[in-house]
């Protein structure tokens, strides 16, 4: 660590910074409350120790999934702090640790730097606060927040509060040097190649790993080779992981899946059976995060998987008003009919006592 405290990619544990970059599987960390909504430790520890045995590389916390409001009830230190406190005190395997950093740039760097006190390793970063900001102002914001600790972008589709970016900022923002990973997540295949190719135009396709965030193009983006032609190179970029609130449920499913994938990229052939995944995937995907109602039930969808599984006592958000849409539990119901292969019910089942201790 520099002498000014703050942190490096350079200074992560050599474990740590080779976990991200192979790729893992990174939930988005939900929130857990009770049916009165006040903060539900013990299950929030269980679901924590949940993705931990279901072989996750990482946690994300503090991010949409985990609920942005928790920073309005005063929940957002006590919520890393427990997440990250579970992880060292259930696996001594080195796991990616990321925080959620929202708002204008002084709150995302005090975020950052309690989030590197707790000893988190990157801060992944909204900039959904800044709408209407130019680019020069975007890239000033991220690289202040750089300067406190390593950095994961994020493209946030605009359906849900994230701002159109453009394939120029991301080469800027590729260039701030410390950034180390990518979330890309606008849901448009047009604007997920701007960040891929920003990051080739950068020149940092090999410090910088990419990971789905696409909830519609999971399987495929871990799939697709993205070559990009800029100046005289030809560079084949490859999405490694994903950072996903979707992977926050039927987490040990989406590890052995990831791990298949992975095995047929190396295989040099991507067998039609695996491709057939992404459709039952995405399938998936359009009932828990509720796309029939403009992702009005996403996180309450998640909730609703870890409830029926007894990770979670109620889908409480900490908005009353944000639960289920009209059909969604029958949509779920349907999701274990059509595709019983993709649940983790019986691995959580089995170790749900242990994980409740």
């Amino acid at each position: 660590m520099t002498s000014d405290s703050a942190l490096h990619w350079h200074d992560l544990p050599a474990p740590v910074i080779s976990q991200l970059r192979q790729g893992a599987v990174i939930p988005a960390h939900p929130l857990a409350l009770g049916p009165d909504r006040a903060f539900d430790r013990e299950s929030q520890r269980a679901i924590g120790r949940y993705y931990v045995d279901a072989g996750s590389g990482g946690l994300a916390v503090g991010v949409h999934s985990t609920q942005f409001a928790i920073r309005e009830v005063g929940l957002y230190r006590p919520v890393l702090e427990l997440a990250i406190e579970t992880a060292r005190d259930w696996t001594d395997r080195p796991l990616v640790m990321i925080a959620g950093a929202v708002g204008k740039t002084a709150q995302a760097v005090e975020e950052a730097r309690t989030a590197r006190a707790l000893g988190y390793h990157a801060v992944l970063l909204s900039l959904a606060a800044l709408k209407g900001a130019g680019e020069d102002e975007l890239i000033e914001h991220c690289a202040a927040v750089a300067r406190e600790m390593p950095l994961v972008g994020f493209y946030l589709q605009t359906a849900v509060g994230g701002i159109a970016l453009s394939r120029a900022f991301w080469t800027r923002f590729a260039a701030i040097d410390n950034v180390v990973a990518i979330k890309v997540a606008p849901f448009n295949r047009y604007r997920t190649l701007d960040v891929v190719v920003g990051v080739v135009q950068a020149q940092a396709e090999d410090r910088i790993t990419l990971y789905t965030g696409n909830d519609d193009h999971i399987v495929a983006d871990l799939v697709t080779p993205m070559v990009v032609r800029t100046g005289n190179r030809e560079v084949i970029v490859r999405f490694q992981g994903g950072l996903l609130g979707h992977w926050s449920v039927w987490t040990r499913g989406a590890v052995e899946m990831l791990q298949r994938l992975k095995l047929a990229v190396s295989a040099g052939a991507i067998p039609p059976e695996v491709l057939a995944l992404d459709s039952f995937v995405t399938d998936c995907n359009s009932v828990v995060f509720d796309v029939d109602h403009d992702f009005a039930g996403c996180i309450a969808g998640c909730h609703e998987i870890l409830r029926r599984q007894g990770l979670m006592t109620s889908i409480e958000c900490l908005d009353p008003n944000e639960t289920l849409s009209p059909g969604q539990s029958a949509g779920i119901d349907r999701l274990y009919a059509t595709y019983p292969e993709l649940n983790d019910d019986a691995f959580v089942a089995a170790n749900l006592g242990r994980w409740r201790s």
